[in-house]
């Protein structure tokens, strides 16, 4: 019963979405590495009390396993925290900014199918030890310019504040479990969900009024000043003034044009402190990518340093941007045993040109006609040579 099953969540790629993944790969990672970032790799598995417990991803999606000495291990669930534990063993010890990329599998496992892949690819990059404004925009531009170069047109990045929202339910509520609740809300997107809750508590008409104003501060730099206004605490006018200096920056990169600000937006990643966003495009109905200022992660790895990043999901995009690219021409040349060699010098000279070419022995073809069909163009070297036959 298993012969043909697959595990739940995980995925075949046949030839036409392999070729469609190399071209988008290639245009992304080519893309990055014109900003200056490296791409380094790291392991499938890593240890479960560093990278397993450091990830932030949810316990029950962990695949774990057991190497020969007992050691729990994981499949890298997300490249964020490999990247930061190589960097801070090898690389951050001169205290400059790193600007390091990936291109790598992740895998997080699934308790029902429902379209949610359990191994998937990502294409991201980190900036470490920048803690600049400077360095969030560059990120969000670099995704951007990343996206455009993929071939992505129609799309928006949403940018806001982790401390933004968490600052104005401190304010209100005074309770984390409490806060905890509406923050779940935000993070399902449920909004519904979220005035129903909101309109339940027992709090006065002008504090629910504010908690169901932070749904509507989406759009442009006009609804910096009326978050501004809605909070009253320190953190929370930091969170916005913040994110006035970003828009700021963002003008100066010249991508206003794809980007917009939503301040009820947060994670379930616990090591976000301070800007996230998110990318969001035509027919698809979750992220094409995340990120955002993680400056405590390096702690856990006794290594303190600011750092940024973004990840897309090129599964995502792929449906997206909708039609896949077509198969590059494949040409075959078509041989009898008399003329071996001359049809493996043609096959050698257009493959010296840069075509793709199939060389196949006539007697391995049931039907010639059938098989022939599939190729951009067939050359035949079939029977006797020709100065055999002028002979």
């Amino acid at each position: 019963m298993f012969m043909f099953e697959k595990p739940l969540g995980m995925r075949d790629t046949l030839p036409l979405l392999y070729e469609t993944k190399k071209q988008l790969r290639q245009k992304m990672t080519g893309a990055i590495e014109k900003w200056g970032f490296q791409f380094i790799e790291t392991p499938t598995l890593e240890f479960y009390d560093t990278v397993g417990v450091q990830s932030a991803i949810l316990e029950g999606q962990l695949f774990k396993l057991l190497d020969q000495e007992g050691h729990t291990l994981v499949l890298r669930p997300d490249m964020t925290a490999p990247i930061a534990r190589v960097a801070a063993s090898r690389f951050y010890k001169e205290n400059y900014p790193l600007r390091l990329a990936y291109d790598a599998n992740v895998f997080r496992a699934q308790q029902r199918e429902g379209g949610r892949p359990a191994e998937f690819e990502q294409i991201g990059t980190e900036l470490i030890g920048d803690a600049t404004t400077s360095g969030d925009a560059e990120v969000i531009a670099l995704m951007i310019a990343v996206l455009k170069e993929a071939g992505l047109q129609d799309f928006k990045v949403a940018i806001g504040h982790i401390g933004y929202a968490d600052a104005l339910f401190k304010e209100i509520l005074g309770n984390q479990e409490r806060a905890d609740v509406l923050r779940r809300y935000l993070y399902e997107k449920n909004y519904v969900g979220y005035r129903e809750h909101v309109k339940s508590l027992p709090l006065s008409s002008i504090d629910k009024g504010r908690l169901l104003q932070l749904l509507q501060l989406r759009g442009g730099e006009d609804q910096l000043a009326v978050a501004a206004d809605l909070v009253s605490s320190r953190e929370g006018k930091e969170a916005a003034a913040e994110l006035g200096k970003l828009w700021s920056h963002l003008q100066d990169f010249g991508v206003l044009e794809s980007v917009k600000l939503d301040l009820n937006l947060v994670s379930h990643m616990s090591y976000y402190t301070g800007v996230l966003f998110e990318v969001y495009a035509g027919n698809v109905g979750f992220p094409l990518g995340n990120g955002g200022r993680y400056n405590q992660l390096f702690e856990r790895f006794d290594t303190p340093a600011a750092a940024t990043g973004f990840g897309i999901r090129l599964d995502r995009l792929i449906e997206s941007l909708g039609e896949q690219e077509e198969t590059p021409d494949i040409h075959c040349v078509l041989y009898s045993q008399e003329r071996r060699m001359e049809a493996l010098e043609s096959a050698a000279e257009l493959r010296g040109q840069g075509k793709r070419v199939i060389l196949q022995d006539i007697s391995g073809v049931n039907d010639v006609d059938a098989y022939t069909k599939q190729f951009a163009d067939v050359a035949y070297f079939i029977g006797s040579r020709k100065e055999e036959q002028d002979g």
